[in-house]
Parts: C-alpha cells; sequence; structure tokens
C-alpha cells in the first residue's frame, strides 16, 4: 500500500512540471470564475495619454517641435535608451535590478577600442567587447542566483568593479572609434529609407523581446519568477540557471547599445558610468509601467515610458531648460511613477513576503 502512495506521488510530481509550471508561468489574472472588470486604468494607458497630450501641446507651442526631422531627432535621442530600457525591463519583471548595466556597456567597448588603437582587428575587437559584456553578466548572474546576495548590492558592487578595471586597461575618458570602419559605425551612423538606423535597431530589439517574454515558455517563466518565485520554484520552474540567463541577456543588450552609442558619437565615454544614465534607464522602466514588485509588465511599458522622457527632454532643449531643471524634474517624475505603480498595484500579504 505505501508502494502504491509512493508510486502516485511520483507520477503527481512527473506531471508537475508540465502542468502546473504552465499554468503559473502565465501573466497573473485579475480574477477567478467570473471575470472582473477593473476601472482603474493601466499605468501605460495613463503614461500613453500624457504623452499624447504633450506631443499635441509642444507641437502648437513650440515652432519646430512636430517637424519631421525633430521627430526622427527624437525617436533616434530615445534608441539606446530604450535598448538599455528594454534589458533592465526584462531583469525587473524577474524581480531582480541590473545598476551594472551601463558600466558593462562602457567598459566592454573603451577596452575593445582601446585594442583597435593598439592594433586588433575590428572583428575581433567586437568579439572581444561581446565576451566581456556575457562574462559580467554571468558572473553577476551565478553571485546572484547560487550565492543568493541582493541584486542591488551585487550590481552596484560590480559596477564600481568594472568601471575601475576598465579605466585601468583603458586610462582615458573618451576613447575614439576608427573612422574608417564602417560596419562598426552603421547601427549608428547609418540611414534605411531616410530613418536613422538606430530607430530600427530600437524597434527590432523590442519586437524580439516582446516575442521572447510572451510566445516562449522561457519568457512566460520569468513572469512566473518574478511573481512568484517560491511558487515557480515548486512548480518546477529552474529558478537559478533562469536568473543568470536574465543577467547575460541583459548583459548583450548593453553591449548592443554600446554599438549603437559608438556609431552616434563615434567614441565611448567612460564619464556615462559616473553619471545619472542607469537612473534614466531605472526611471524610463518604472514610468512606463513594470512593477518593481516584479512579474509585471512588459516592452511597451519601456516604449511608453522612453517615448515620455524623449518628449520631454526634446521640449526642453528647444526650450533651452537649464541641466539642474531637467534633473529636478526626472526625479520627480520618477517619484511620480513609483507612488503611482504603488496605488495602481498596492502591495498584500503575498506581495509582502517577497523578501526585499
Amino acid at each position: 500500500m505505501q508502494a502504491e502512495v509512493r508510486t502516485a506521488s511520483a507520477e503527481h510530481a512527473g506531471r508537475l512540471p508540465g502542468t502546473v509550471a504552465a499554468a503559473s508561468a502565465l501573466p497573473p489574472r485579475t480574477g477567478t470564475g467570473t471575470r472582473r472588470i477593473s476601472l482603474k486604468p493601466s499605468q501605460e494607458q495613463i503614461v500613453l495619454l500624457i504623452t499624447v497630450v504633450l506631443l499635441v501641446g509642444f507641437s502648437l507651442g513650440l515652432p519646430g517641435f512636430s517637424s519631421v526631422a525633430n521627430l526622427l531627432n527624437l525617436l533616434r535621442s530615445i534608441s539606446i535608451l530604450g535598448i538599455l530600457g528594454i534589458g533592465m525591463g526584462l531583469i525587473v519583471i524577474s524581480r531582480g535590478i541590473d545598476l551594472s548595466e551601463v558600466a558593462i556597456m562602457a567598459a566592454g567597448w573603451s577596452v575593445a577600442l582601446i585594442e583597435i588603437q593598439h592594433g586588433m582587428p575590428v572583428a575581433a575587437a567586437v568579439l572581444l567587447s561581446l565576451a566581456i559584456a556575457v562574462t559580467i553578466g554571468a558572473i553577476n548572474g551565478v553571485i546572484i542566483a547560487f550565492i543568493e546576495a541582493p541584486a542591488l548590492f551585487v550590481t552596484l558592487a560590480s559596477g564600481f568593479v568594472i568601471f575601475g578595471v576598465a579605466f585601468w586597461l583603458a586610462p582615458a575618458w573618451v576613447i575614439y572609434a576608427p573612422r574608417d570602419a564602417d560596419a562598426l559605425m552603421f547601427l549608428g551612423r547609418g540611414h534605411l529609407l531616410g530613418i536613422p538606423v538606430p530607430i530600427f535597431v530600437f524597434a527590432a530589439t523590442g519586437l524580439a523581446m516582446h516575442g521572447f517574454l510572451s510566445a516562449t515558455s522561457i519568457g512566460r517563466f520569468i513572469y512566473a519568477m518574478g511573481d512568484n518565485p517560491d511558487a515557480a520554484r515548486l512548480a518546477g520552474v529552474s529558478i537559478r540557471p533562469l536568473t543568470v540567463l536574465a543577467y547575460v541577456m541583459v548583459a548583450l543588450l548593453a553591449w548592443l547599445a554600446g554599438l549603437v552609442w559608438i556609431g552616434t558619437t563615434g567614441s565611448m565615454q567612460m564619464a556615462v558610468t559616473q553619471g545619472t544614465m542607469v537612473f534614466d534607464v531605472i526611471l524610463v522602466v518604472v514610468l512606463g509601467g513594470v512593477s518593481l514588485a516584479g512579474g509585471r509588465g512588459s516592452v511597451l511599458s519601456v516604449v511608453v515610458g522612453c517615448t515620455l522622457i524623449g518628449t520631454l527632454l526634446n521640449a526642453f532643449t528647444i526650450m533651452d531648460v537649464n541641466t539642474e531643471v531637467q534633473n529636478i524634474i526626472r526625479g520627480v517624475v520618477l517619484l511620480a511613477a513609483i507612488l503611482l505603480d504603488n496605488w495602481l498595484h498596492p502591495r498584500d500579504e503575498e506581495t509582502a513576503r517577497q523578501g526585499d
């Protein structure tokens, strides 16, 4: 009799990863049995409405804002931030964070450009920067997943280490790319059908990430891990390898953003690791509706957040608003986004057990 019970339990456990895991990986629903209609608009809808209002207002009030050239420049200006934001959005959905993303972008490409100046072929230098990014992402993921150190402190510390090592190997604040490396510069400098290539890169990255999160089992497992890691683990989801994969993907997107950056500016600036860019990335992610509690948000959230911030910064540039005022407005917008997320998704007993 005991043997039969053990056999039945084993059979049930064998079915668990294929049934419960798949159900757990689905995005959370708002109701059970009957469909519950919520009167609260989503954060994406609110931010999108604000963006449309600002676009119309600035188009009517600012000369040249609504010109095709300026709108293309607006989209191009948010492309790098958007690519980084898609990576940060992925990791926040999985209930993590990566404060080293900008450092990965700058460090890998700074070392690669220095090596090009020392005679390394461009193709080999590109692979070197890719290897650096993937290695750093994997190290971050392993420490967070297997040692179970807090992601905030791990990535903050690794950002400082990355900056120090990269500046030791490439001791310059600005490192220029070779002007004759057209293939290296194309993603940031080229045009297709009169449209800057960075816009296409941003769009392709967003579509690829949307497909990964919504149409693959791994993407659905990432949502499940972010929504409730304990339940996902009990359902058979391999949390630790999935965490490492997420941080490697963030590093890959940081590498791609760096490639676009080099083509756009013709150089890589190590100073960005000491600035506020990583907070701008977090800003567009949280602003668009990717919840810091994990398990909620999408690529559209990042796109909407980027568009709003890009619209504001473009208008500020036309109006010649000084940097200090822009930083104040960024901080106010980020605080408002956090408060809005808390209002739309209040913490309950389940989310309070996530162990911040």
